[in-house]
């Protein structure tokens, strides 16, 4: 009679293991569905939150940074323009954060069952690019708005075809840099706490709230190091026709998200199987 399940004790470091992965792909959308029900399901509102999160950053960063502060917006509506930073941040945000917590948040279960270790941060990515369609379709719903209004501000292009490949790397960095610090806490609990202000941060240093044709050319060089800033600026420019597009630093992002991913893979591979040792 033939195994019907082989689990073997060695594994190569640089292994995703998505052949294995998708043997477990029933799992992987029960996660998903896990994730959505668990996240809203003693609120009041809801899925409603879908829409109201981002909304409530938008009319925060219209009224402190547009309002007051009187950041340039590339003479785009200030709505539309901090809507579309903050639908692409979330999407790498939320993915980073529940990543670099995967250990933390789940070790209950890895220590009671096998399976890919994999298939949870891929769930992540996977509830959460469900979760960025529909704040999307909410910034879509804005950008016809302003469309059809006659702003000749706003000017979509053919770049929004490119809007897979940016999805695709933000899922990449999210994960990469996620496995890292998940891997990094089941020892150092300290990076738990510093993870929150390091994504704020992050924000800060990434062009979600200011466009980078604003900045002194002296400093449009370490803003666009960020392999982040890139991919904002290229969903802002297909999408509103405002941005600093640059094929160049588009390719910059990607590889340095390969990069990313692949030490990533190698660390979350080294520490998941004796992690329960120090969890």
């Amino acid at each position: 009679m033939a195994w019907t399940e082989v689990i073997e004790p060695k594994s190569k470091l640089f292994d995703l293991k998505f052949k294995e992965a998708w043997h477990y792909r029933d799992l992987l959308s029960m996660w998903v569905k896990r994730d959505f029900t668990a996240t809203y399901k003693q609120t009041i509102l809801g899925p409603i939150w879908f829409f109201l999160q981002p909304l409530l950053m938008t009319i925060m960063f219209t009224i402190v940074f547009g309002k007051f502060a009187k950041l340039s917006t590339d003479g785009l509506p200030q709505v539309l323009f901090y809507l579309a930073g903050v639908t692409i941040w979330n999407y790498f945000s939320e993915s980073f954060t529940k990543t670099a917590n995967v250990f933390k948040d789940n070790a209950s279960i890895f220590g009671k069952v096998y399976f890919p270790r994999i298939i949870m941060p891929l769930s992540i990515v996977t509830s959460n690019l469900v979760r960025f369609l529909i704040q999307f379709f909410l910034f879509i719903g804005f950008l016809c708005y302003y469309k059809f209004t006659g702003n000749p501000s706003v000017q979509p292009n053919l770049m929004i075809l490119v809007t897979p490949f940016l999805l695709v790397i933000m899922a990449g960095f999210a994960l990469g840099a996620g496995m890292i610090i998940s891997s990094m806490t089941t020892k150092y609990r300290d990076l738990s706490f510093l993870l929150t202000f390091g994504v704020q941060l992050l924000m800060y240093a990434t062009p979600v709230i200011y466009p980078i044709n604003s900045l002194p050319e002296k400093y449009k060089i370490y803003v666009m190091a960020n392999p982040i800033a890139p991919v904002v600026e290229t969903f802002r420019y297909a999408f509103l026709g405002t941005g600093a597009f640059s094929w160049i630093s588009l390719f910059y992002s990607f590889g340095a998200m390969i990069v990313l991913l692949f030490v990533g893979v190698f660390i979350f591979n080294k520490v998941e199987k004796n992690f329960m040792d120090t969890v």
